[in-house]
This record gives C-alpha cells, sequence and structure tokens, in this order.
C-alpha cells in the first residue's frame, strides 16, 4: 500500500466499513493512531463531463436507492442519500479547516460501482499514491542539484591503484577474475557523481521479520504494505527526507510510483534529512525476481539495516548468503532485532547476545565501546520500543554523510581481498644472481665454452714446442703425424650427436631457469614467467651455434711473446753445437782433422743436452701465456653465450618479474600496505 493523508485517516475513524483492511491491519483496529497534516489531493475522474461534475457538487437528480443493507435499489431515481450526506460532511471539515472551498471528487456514474467507491477508501488511497508520486517526482526535478561526493586522498590514491592494477593485469589475467574490480571502480566513479549530501540505506530481511513495518515506523507513515500475505513486498520502495535524491533513486532502479516521502515533521526532517531509506524484498522470498531485486540493490546502496525476528536470526541463508560475505562492510551495518514484544522477561537479552555471538562468529566487528563495526539493535516496530533509539541512530549516521565513502572502501577492501590469491605470495620471488650465473654456465657448458679454453690452451703450447723444441724431435713428431692421424686413437662424435646434446642442454637451462623465476609466483604470473622463457628459448641453440663461430678461436696461429725469438735462437746454437761436434769427431775419425776427443765430444754433449734443457724451459715459460691465452678464448665464449641467453630468455622473464612487482606495488597500495 502507498501513504495514505490525514484526510483518509480522519474518514476512516469515522467511516470505516467493518470487515475492510487497507494497510493489513484486523477488523476494528484503527488504522492509525494519531491524526497526521493534510495533505490536498484533486481527483478529476477521467472521462467525467461538467454535468457529472455539478451532481457532484449539488447532488444528483435521481440515482439508485440502496435499501438498509447497502443494497442497491431498483428504482433509479432515488438518490444516496448517505454517501452524498458523507461527501457533505467531508467537504465541511476541509471548508472549516482550510477556510477555502475544495473540489471534491465526482461520484461514478456506473450503479455498481457507487457503493464500492461510496466510503471513498480505496479511491483515496490510489488518488493519493499517484499525486504523491507526482509531487515527489517534481520536486525531484525541480530542486537544485546536490553536491557531488568526494572522497578523501586514502580513498582516491586506493582507486587509483585498483584502476592501475587493473589495466597492468588485462594480459596476464582473465576477465572474470577482474571482473570485481572493475564493477567497483565503476560503482565508485558512478556513486562520486551523484549527491554527497543523501545516505541510502536499505532495509533488508526475511519473510516476517517485520521490515516493512519498521519502515512504516520510521517513516511515520504507512508506506509499505505489512500483513499476513507472503511475499508482502513485491518491489523496492523509497522513501526520501529531502530534495535531490531523484538521481539516487534513479540509480537504484525504483519507478517514480515507488518513491514517497515521510510524515512532514519539523523534528523528523532535522534528525534524518539526507535519509534515502529503501524497503527491499524478502531475501529468502520463492520468488526469484525479488531475490534479485534484494542482491541488485544491496550492491549499490550506502548501508544497510537487517532486520532479523526471534525465530529466523540465526537462519543459514541470511548468515551465510549475506552476513559472512559483507563481514568487511560491518561499519556501514545495522542489524535490528525486532519483534522484542514476544520474547517475556530477559529473554530479549538472551537472544541479542546470540546474536552478537553470530555476528561474531561470521567475522563481523561490533561497533561497541566506541570501536567502528555494525551497530546491533533490539527494537519493536509494533509497540515502538526502541525505535526512537534507531531514528537517533540512524540520524547521527546519515548526519556524518561518511556511510558513501565508508561503503566504497569496504567494497575495494572485498574485492582486493578475492585478487589476494592472484597477486599476493609469501615467498621471495625474482631471480637471483646465484640462478643467474648457473642459466650463464650451463649455455656456457652447451656451446663448449671450457673444452674451447683447454683447446686454445693446447694449440698455444704446441705452437710454443714447435717454435721452441729440437729440431730432430719436431721431425720425429712430423713423421709420426704423417703415419698416423691425430684422432685415430680417439673415438670421434658424430656432429649431428653433438648439436642435439648441445640443444638438449639448452633446454634444460632454460627449463630450470623458468622454474627458479616462477617459483613462489601466483599461478598467473608464473605461467606468464614460463611462457616467456619458452618464447625466448626458441631459436637459442641455432644463434649460440652463430656465436660460437664468430667469438671462438682466431684463425690462423696463436700469438708468440717476444721471448721466443731468444729461445729459437737458444735452440739452433745448441743443435749447431751438436752439428759442429760432429763434424769434428767425423774429420777426426777419417783423419783429416788431429785426433782430439775431448772438444769435439764436449760439444755435442753440450748440444745434446742443452737442446732439451731449452725446449723444457720454453715449455714451463709457455704455460701462464698458454693458460692466460686459454682462459681468453673462454672468456669470450662464455660472454657471448650469455648475451645471447640474456637478450632472448633473460630479459624477457625480468620484464615478467618486474611487471608482477610493479603490479604487487599497486596491490600493496589498494589494501593500503606501502
Amino acid at each position: 500500500m502507498t501513504a495514505v493523508t490525514d484526510q483518509d485517516h480522519t474518514e476512516q475513524a469515522g467511516d470505516a466499513v467493518p470487515g475492510e483492511s487497507g494497510d493489513g491491519e484486523r477488523d476494528g483496529e484503527s488504522l492509525v493512531e494519531e491524526p497526521l497534516p493534510e495533505v490536498e489531493v484533486e481527483v478529476e475522474p477521467e472521462g467525467e463531463d461538467e454535468h457529472a461534475r455539478m451532481e457532484a457538487v449539488s447532488g444528483p437528480e435521481s440515482g439508485p436507492e440502496g435499501d438498509e443493507e447497502g443494497n442497491v435499489s431498483e428504482d433509479p431515481g432515488r438518490a444516496n442519500s448517505d454517501g452524498h450526506a458523507r461527501a457533505r460532511a467531508r467537504r465541511g471539515r476541509r471548508d472549516a479547516g482550510s477556510g477555502s472551498p475544495e473540489p471534491v471528487a465526482a461520484a461514478p456514474a456506473d450503479e455498481d460501482s457507487a457503493d464500492a467507491w461510496d466510503d471513498g477508501l480505496i479511491a483515496r488511497r490510489v488518488t493519493a499514491e499517484t499525486e504523491q508520486a507526482a509531487v515527489m517526482e517534481a520536486r525531484g526535478h525541480n530542486a537544485p542539484p546536490a553536491a557531488p561526493l568526494t572522497y578523501d586522498g586514502p580513498l582516491r590514491s586506493r582507486l587509483d591503484a585498483l584502476r592501475e592494477l587493473v589495466g597492468l593485469s588485462r594480459t596476464r589475467l582473465d576477465s572474470r577474475t577482474l571482473a570485481e574490480a572493475g564493477q567497483v571502480l565503476d560503482e565508485a566513479a558512478a556513486r562520486r557523481r551523484l549527491s554527497g549530501q543523501h545516505t541510502v540505506v536499505a532495509i533488508a530481511g526475511a519473510t516476517g521479520s517485520g521490515k516493512s513495518q519498521l519502515f512504516n515506523s520510521l517513516a511515520g507513515v504507512a508506506i509499505s504494505e505489512t500483513g499476513v500475505r507472503r511475499p508482502t513486498t513485491a518491489a523496492p520502495i523509497a522513501c526520501s527526507w529531502s530534495d535531490g535524491s531523484a538521481s539516487l533513486i534513479e540509480r537504484l532502479g525504483i519507478p517514480p510510483r515507488l518513491r514517497r516521502r515521510p510524515l512532514q515533521s519539523a523534528e523528523s526532517e532535522a534528525q534524518l534529512r539526507g535519509l534515502v531509506l529503501v524497503d527491499l524484498p524478502d531475501h529468502d522470498s520463492a520468488a526469484v525476481q525479488h531475490r534479485e531485486h534484494v542482491d541488485r540493490i544491496l550492491a549499490l546502496v550506502d548501508a544497510v539495516i537487517w532486520v532479523v525476528d526471534p525465530e529466523k536470526y540465526a537462519d543459514a541463508i541470511l548468515h551465510e548468503r549475506y552476513l559472512r560475505p559483507m563481514a568487511g562492510h560491518a561499519e556501514v551495518m545495522f542489524v535490528v532485532l525486532n519483534q522484542i514484544d514476544r520474547l517475556p522477561g530477559e529473554a530479549a537479552e538472551q537472544v541479542l547476545d546470540d546474536l552478537r555471538r553470530l555476528l561474531d562468529e561470521d567475522g563481523i566487528a561490533l561497533g561497541e565501546y566506541g570501536e567502528p563495526g555494525a551497530t546491533v539493535l533490539a527494537v519493536s516496530a509494533l509497540t515502538g520500543d526502541g525505535v526512537g533509539e534507531l531514528r537517533e541512530v540512524l540520524g547521527h549516521f546519515v548526519t556524518e554523510r561518511g556511510a558513501p565513502a565508508r561503503r566504497i572502501a569496504a567494497d575495494v577492501d572485498a574485492a582486493a581481498w578475492r585478487l589476494r590469491p592472484v597477486y599476493a605470495t609469501g615467498r621471495r620471488t625474482g631471480l637471483s644472481e646465484e640462478a643467474r650465473d648457473d642459466f650463464a654456465a650451463r649455455l656456457a657448458d652447451a656451446v663448449g665454452a671450457t673444452a674451447a679454453g683447454e683447446a686454445a690452451e693446447r694449440a698455444w703450447l704446441r705452437n710454443a714446442n714447435r717454435a721452441c723444441g729440437t729440431p730432430w724431435l719436431r721431425l720425429w713428431r712430423w713423421f709420426d703425424d704423417r703415419r698416423e692421424p691425430s684422432t685415430g686413437r680417439l673415438p670421434v662424435r658424430a656432429q649431428p650427436d653433438e648439436e642435439a646434446t648441445a640443444r638438449q642442454r639448452v633446454e634444460q637451462a632454460v627449463r630450470t631457469l623458468a622454474d627458479r623465476a616462477s617459483a613462489g609466483l601466483p599461478a598467473p604470473w608464473a605461467q606468464a614467467v614460463r611462457e616467456a622463457a619458452v618464447r625466448g628459448s626458441q631459436g637459442l641453440p641455432e644463434a649460440l651455434d652463430q656465436l660460437t663461430a664468430r667469438a671462438g678461436l682466431p684463425p690462423g696461429r696463436p700469438p708468440r711473446p717476444g721471448w721466443w725469438p731468444v729461445a729459437v735462437l737458444a735452440q739452433a746454437s745448441m743443435t749447431l753445437l751438436q752439428i759442429v761436434g760432429g763434424l769434428w769427431l767425423v774429420g777426426q775419425i777419417v783423419g783429416v782433422m788431429a785426433p782430439n776427443l775431448g772438444v769435439p765430444v764436449l760439444l755435442m754433449v753440450a748440444g745434446i743436452i742443452g737442446g732439451p734443457i731449452v725446449e723444457w724451459s720454453c715449455r714451463m715459460a709457455a704455460r701462464g701465456p698458454a693458460r692466460r691465452y686459454g682462459v681468453e678464448a673462454e672468456r669470450r665464449l662464455r660472454e657471448a653465450a650469455s648475451g645471447c641467453g640474456r637478450a632472448r630468455v633473460l630479459d624477457p622473464v625480468a620484464a615478467e618479474l618486474l611487471r608482477y612487482r610493479e603490479v604487487r606495488e599497486q596491490y600493496g597500495r589498494v589494501v593500503g600496505v606501502g
């Protein structure tokens, strides 16, 4: 039902029809207990002509005649004197109260509807509903626009961080994961553009909890229908205590015909100015559409009053579907235990304590002892006990003008908590220097950097031996090389086998690096790191082969140190001594020269012993330069392999880790840390 005027209540008190209930009251009970301020409504039924309007004022010349039981007589010439008497009495009361004549609704011309509409109750209620909705709509459109909502610095920073977080994560996370965060951002932007001087509070509850009755008690007038029929509230109804709230109500999707104004009183307007109260359908209604209304509007209002009764305050549906998921919204939540008049003695306090216990188990902080949290009250909408306290608490709550921002902050907290598994981790993440060095070492082994260095060292020593060795030893080595290939004693691995082994080593190195880099990361980011490593490994073996060819041993012989000519001259001298001593002995043998064995023998021995000594000395002296030459060759190859691996694998992996660190920092700002 809708709000009724004081004119309705005045007539109901005097002319109520027995057995008829307008707002769910029982027969014989008064609809209201005190007169309400008068709201003048002018009704002009559709299709009525001037003659009918004149008959409504002066009385018809002829009409249906009713008997004592209200039945219509067959004689159409007699007027319904009782109906016109009541009409004249109502006009007299209105004229006496206002001091000016007031238009009166004409009686229907239809004979069957004359008695049905004669008491005026239903007709005036429908008229009052239509006119009041039109007046409220006109006021809402004509009222000056209210100042938009403003968020404080910390909340703006958190919203900016959440927006940045969503933007950075779109390429790494699926749209379903980011849907709630995007919805929070959209709702925060939409609410910010609307009035900051109004607070939208929804009254929610289960079937039979009395939320509509409490709604009417707060409004001071019967706005929402109450009764034993379930569900009673089929669509949300809004009641605004001040103008300028039309845009907020439109955002909730409540049509103008379901928008009302409370009882007009200076005290009520001053206490609850800025309040927009919404009566929701039952959240446990059998009608799916009703539950959809509840879920949709609960996501848009600034605060919610949960109305529970002594029988269903521990209902699992209420706690598991609504209270527990909304535990983070405790600061914008009221939990009202209604119908305490049904509890005898101290039973109300016991039920209230048990309700607090259940809320604490749900994780809802209770606003007690000055701490922020949910407000828990006990009221009786039927007797009015506790309603004044609830109205006072609501007044302070609305006056603060902080509920919209607290609701948005709670929504951000809820979205951040649900995103925690895809951003937060309890382990240290990233690539350590040890992991980087191990990757470079594995690539170096794959390209044979160590073997290449050793080969360079052997080549340098071999060149030194050839330059500084004795001629006889070099001649023997030359003959031995000609007689047997150098690889004859060692099995040589085929080229395809070497390539397959090198490729396997590269793949193993990439997998090891990906596992170390993704260790401890949330699943989406770990997958992104592994994918980046796999993309970089494509073509890496071929690139390493090319680098090995360019950065391997330089063509030609290794460079010679400056002491090599001296060693070569010394070796040549030793060889010359051997030749001179030998020729000398041969000359003595053939008799060409005088016999003297001492000198030629000494020369030959000096040459024979001196040659190996010079060769050994050169070999010892060549170890250092040969080792440095081999190390330099190995270093060049390692650097080439490391550079190739860094460009193709390490840099993409590091970019993914950097992106994760960036989103992790933004997530820390969203949750208020760092």
